[in-house]
């Protein structure tokens, strides 16, 4: 039989694990522990509506509309939507710190600026879609992504890229009210 002494000493680190991951799983925020205030933070991010249109031998991808938005590392915002090829709205705008530092976390915590570049080929039988281009600078350091809706491509779009797609749109909507 065990002794119930070696039972109690081997259960305090599972205790102790217990005690660590409980919070990380049940948590819904991005932790800022990575969030230097020195950090100097930029991005623009659009979204176009494409239709593809023939030509008889060639297809071309034309904008129905596009939207811009871009994100100063001191909140201010600025949003263009362009319909049509002209320029409809362009509002100045600005967000909250909180806003700020999460997305900041988001692209420092998860690791958004090592993604690989890749490709997302459009399928054969779409003609109507949103892609989107997030060009993000952090210290410097410069990504940029292009990707259409999961729907219009047969490859996975890695979970970090449609949060940030999602948080950006809610900035988006949030500007427009």
């Amino acid at each position: 039989m065990v002794k119930p002494t070696v039972i109690a000493i081997c259960s305090i680190p599972v205790i102790f694990s217990l005690l660590i991951v409980i919070p990380m799983l049940t948590s819904t925020d991005i932790p800022i522990s990575a969030i230097n205030s020195n950090d100097k933070l930029e991005i623009e991010f659009t979204k176009h509506d494409l239709r593809i249109v023939s030509f008889g031998v060639t297809d071309k991808a034309v904008a129905d509309s596009t939207r811009v938005l871009i994100i100063e590392n001191d909140g201010t915002v600025q949003y263009t939507e362009i319909k049509d090829g002209v320029n409809k709205s362009q509002i100045t705008s600005s967000i909250s710190d909180k806003q700020l530092q999460k997305l900041t976390a988001m692209i420092k915590e998860t690791g958004f600026m090592s993604i690989p570049k890749e490709s997302f080929p459009i399928k054969d039988d779409v003609e109507i879609y949103t892609k989107f281009t997030i060009k993000i600078t952090l210290n410097d350091a410069r990504t940029q992504i292009f990707w259409p809706e999961q729907d219009a491509t047969e490859k996975f779009i890695p979970p970090i890229i449609t949060m940030l797609e999602s948080e950006l749109d809610g900035i988006i909507s949030q500007i427009i009210e």
